[in-house]
């Protein structure tokens, strides 16, 4: 019996690849670089699943061009970049890959907390120019974490891994989300708020919710001028949640105190602006980037495209009504 063929769209760590190995003839992208989309489809034509990654835009376009494709896994927790309905409606199953890098995003936004709120940057940067004198009352003034209110916007799995971690630094927390029942006892204190007064009462506001039409620029200027002038806005979500020239003219201006942030609206574009910002730190989508995190990633969105494959039950299948126009 032939074998069935699968693309990875990117290299991704060994354990998942040799999981797909196993069963399939494989097929990767070995450069360093997302595929471009004419580069995509050529080497999909002749795949029965896909393991693709959130720089691949998986779209209408790409299912009409490929009606081979049989499975979609997605190496992410969001997944934005798919066409879940297109999907849906030609009996695709599409998977995520939840939880298994909860906690390395929740720690990567943590350093974003305390790095822009304690100069980190900036005093490594002063220190290995040489220009560094010596200790001084007045250097590198930072503000505190330590019993400051934490904001935590989209109480899903990251969002909780987040606040678990403000609670143990006594910061108060308080969230928004609309799809946590009133009265979620999450295991530690945290109150619920509207997103606006959310924004006027947090010290550090975090982002953590996908990127929907709903939440494409849920952070812009309004938003922004609801903050306190002491507060910072940090994002390890997904870029387009924030309104990045709105953000720029904001710290500019000092209408906040700084940002940190993960993730940009036109990755790997980065608002010119924001780059001069002292008041900014900036990291190339580093989230997940622990080797545990990866790892878990790769044997996840492994062994998803394998139950999709194989006809199993799909662990983590983000669009389960394609059973009924699979059945049609």
């Amino acid at each position: 019996m032939t074998k069935k063929t699968v693309l990875i769209t990117r290299t991704i760590p060994r354990a998942g690849i040799d999981l797909l190995s196993e069963r399939y003839r494989v097929l990767i992208n070995e450069h360093d670089r997302p595929l471009s989309q004419s580069e995509l489809l050529d080497l999909s034509k002749e795949c029965d699943g896909l393991l693709c990654l959130l720089t691949d835009t998986i779209d209408k376009d790409f299912f009409d061009a490929l009606p081979n494709i049989r499975a979609v896994a997605n190496y992410a927790v969001g997944y934005n970049n798919i066409d879940v309905p297109a999907a849906t409606q030609r009996g695709i199953p599409v998977s995520n890959t939840p939880g298994v890098l909860t906690d390395a995003t929740a720690d990567l936004a943590f350093a974003l907390i305390f790095s822009v709120a304690r100069l980190i940057v900036q005093a490594d940067t002063h220190l290995r120019s040489g220009r560094w004198g010596g200790w001084g009352p007045m250097q590198f003034l930072g503000s505190g974490v330590w019993g400051s209110t934490l904001g935590v916007v989209g109480m899903g799995n990251i969002g909780r891994a987040v606040a678990r971690r403000g609670s143990g630094l006594n910061m108060t927390v308080c969230y928004a989300d609309d799809f946590v029942p009133e009265g979620t006892d999450f295991g530690f204190p945290a109150t619920r708020l509207s997103l606006d007064e959310l924004l006027k009462t947090a010290d550090f506001v975090s982002l953590h919710v996908p990127l929907t039409p709903t939440t494409r620029h849920l952070i812009g200027a309004p938003e922004i001028a609801l903050m306190k002038k002491s507060a910072y806005l940090i994002n390890t979500s997904r870029g387009p949640v924030i309104d990045e020239t709105a953000l720029a003219s904001a710290l500019k201006r000092g209408d906040i105190a700084g940002a940190g942030l993960d993730v940009f609206e036109h990755e790997p574009e980065v608002t010119k602006e924001l780059l001069t910002l002292p008041n900014t730190v900036l990291l190339p989508h580093i989230g997940s980037a622990t080797e545990k995190a990866r790892t878990d990633m790769a044997t996840m969105a492994a062994r998803n495209l394998i139950a999709m494959l194989e006809g199993e039950d799909i662990p983590n299948l983000v669009n389960p009504d394609y059973m009924k126009h699979n059945s049609t």
